[in-house]
């Protein structure tokens, strides 16, 4: 299974409810949901590298499975943690610097379309990509 490609998001389930439950302000929720959001990805064995343009930011990092690194979300929010692969799945771990608590994300490819799902405290959203 490859995530190779450009990603635009179609649609989301539940995403505000997780961003106000992640104790970002109404406005950058407001803001979020309309950020036409592209999500390239590169995978070269286990290393990844991945672009993000939306309408407030362009970010590019690389990563590889297993390793620790440290990510800033669009809110300013920092994180350390991992992604590995379960089966099809990427699956990220990470901790919040600011306050210790989870943040969990996963990836996966389903027919068309990579579906980003996201948990914390309790609450679940999703993300849904279409190739660009």
């Amino acid at each position: 299974m490859t995530f190779n490609g450009t990603w635009k998001v179609d649609h989301s389930d539940n995403y505000e409810k997780f961003m106000e439950q992640m104790g970002i302000n109404l406005v950058k929720r407001k803001l979020a949901a309309h950020d036409n959001l592209k999500i390239t990805l590169e995978q070269t064995g286990d290393k990844f590298h991945v672009k993000e343009v939306s309408a407030f930011r362009t970010l590019e990092l690389d990563f590889t499975l297993g390793v620790n690194f440290e990510y800033s979300l669009a809110d300013g929010t920092e994180l350390s943690g991992a992604w590995v692969m379960e089966g099809e799945t990427l699956k990220g771990s990470f901790t919040r610097k600011d306050n210790g608590k989870a943040l969990t994300t996963t990836r996966q490819i389903v027919g068309d379309e990579l579906i980003q799902s996201y948990s914390y405290e309790g609450v679940d959203a999703k993300r849904i990509f279409k190739r660009s």
